[in-house]
């Protein structure tokens, strides 16, 4: 019996820049299929301000092995966990800016399988982010289920006094301050062991709200410090392991596109409509099923309902979708909005409202010195772990996740960041290729 063919090494390192994230999907499944990484147990370092880590709901669990089909398929807000049902993927770290905490920092373990009555992908999660889409199932339910190991880590910008001794920001200083720090030495158990230099630098991080600076000290356990987040991905990634490095520019500053297409108080009944209320902490299983059951019903009669709008938004249509339990609402927001716009785009406020159940989308815009910090402690920590095999990277600007105006700007900075640290760079500007460049894009939830 012939043996199985070896692990293939790129040249240089591949860099994929697309416009929408889920396009990145492709790109990976070359690696795949090329033998660049492997077929299962991928791991991946994933930079965003979203998750991405919602499931198609309706996507019927066999899609995954139909590749044309599931690409066809996948949005910004899904694409991961696909491939994780598919045995792609293993294991993601979610590292993201302060300003995001759509899931609860630390270690999550789960498992993603088929739900056999409704042929769909699944999770065994009970964070909110997962019960408020109505994806939770619990595991003994579950078909042909995989694991996935999630870690949810903060990345704390680096604060100006860190570079203010050279009088330079960080990115002019790429091959000169922050590329002369020694490469900490940490463990593949997850002891990080930072040297004193780098060490040094984490005293100048951004605290946590609340954290003053004096509180920080030369200590890995820090959340948000360069020390804690190489803890963190030294204790699931070996010096060998192929892994996916990801990038959303919108990890250095964001949007959240829905707030200039719909005023303060369009929003706040928005959020008062889609509104979700978890279970309790110590909730069994037929609660925590319970809990799922009433938000599936629940976002099914307001797709209805704005289903039926865009077909009809005259007063008695309004007024009978209003009379049901909790949508009261609904004719105070079609009032304002017709008021704007004689024809509201109803599917558009419904995916709107699908991004206001239990918090908001992250926004925050960031200056230039803060994209530049924030680079900044990216670089540290990505000397400190082993290359990646692949990056990925999505520019989120059309639908302006990342500012339109800020995204080049971005990008320029994150690609000089990477070739400092890896060398000549294969780049691959996909995006320019895309057949959908248009400024008339519309957001997606995410």
């Amino acid at each position: 019996m012939s043996s199985l063919p070896l692990k293939r090494s790129y040249k240089e390192l591949p860099v994929w820049i697309v416009e929408d994230h889920h396009d990145v999907v492709g790109h990976i499944y070359r690696a795949i299929a090329s033998r660049h990484l492997p077929l299962k147990n991928i791991k991946m370092i994933h930079l965003d301000s979203h998750p991405d880590l919602l499931i198609p709901v309706n996507m019927s669990a066999d899609t995954v092995f139909d590749k044309e089909k599931l690409l066809s398929e996948l949005s910004i807000e899904n694409w991961i966990m696909p491939m994780v049902y598919a045995g792609h993927v293993s294991c993601v770290a979610w590292l993201h800016p302060y300003w995001a905490q759509q899931i609860r920092e630390g270690e999550h373990r789960m498992s993603v399988g088929r739900d056999p009555s409704t042929t769909t992908i699944r999770v065994t999660s009970t964070d909110n982010y997962f019960l408020s889409d109505g994806l939770y199932l619990s595991e003994k339910h579950l078909e042909n289920s995989k694991p996935l190991r999630l870690n949810v880590v903060k990345v704390n910008p680096v604060q100006p006094s860190d570079w203010s001794l050279t009088g330079k920001r960080p990115v002019e200083d790429a091959k000169g301050l922050l590329a002369k720090r020694p490469r900490p030495e940490c463990s593949n158990a997850g002891e990080a062991s930072c040297s004193e230099p780098l060490s040094r630098c984490t005293d100048f991080l951004r605290p946590a709200e609340g954290t003053t600076m004096s509180s920080l000290a030369d200590d890995d356990n820090n959340e948000g410090s360069t020390c804690y987040v190489v803890k963190i991905i030294s204790a699931f990634l070996s010096e060998t392991e192929p892994y996916i490095l990801d990038i959303d520019l919108d990890f250095f500053s964001c949007k959240n596109p829905f707030k200039e297409l719909y005023t303060q108080e369009e929003y706040n009944i928005l959020k008062e409509l889609y509104d979700f209320r978890g279970p309790n902490p110590d909730a069994d299983e037929e609660a925590l099923d319970e809990c799922v059951d009433r938000r599936v019903h629940q976002l099914e009669d307001l797709e209805a309902a704005f289903a039926d709008l865009l077909e009809d938004d005259g007063e008695e249509t309004v007024t009978r979708w209003a009379s049901n339990p909790g949508m009261a609402p609904l004719a105070q927001l079609v009032s304002s909005l017709k008021s704007r716009n004689q024809c509201p785009d109803y599917e558009m406020v419904h995916q709107a409202g699908l991004t206001c159940d239990s918090g908001e989308l992250p926004h925050h815009i960031s200056t230039d010195e803060e994209i530049n910090r924030l680079i900044a402690a990216v670089q540290l920590f990505l000397k400190a772990v082993p290359k990646p095999t692949l990056v990925t990277m999505s520019r989120s600007s059309l639908d302006e996740y990342c500012p339109v105006e800020q995204v080049d700007f971005v990008q320029r900075r994150v690609l000089a960041v990477l070739e400092s640290l890896y060398g000549t760079l294969d780049i691959h500007k996909d995006y320019e290729n895309s057949s959908i460049q248009t400024q008339d894009c519309q957001p997606k939830a995410s």
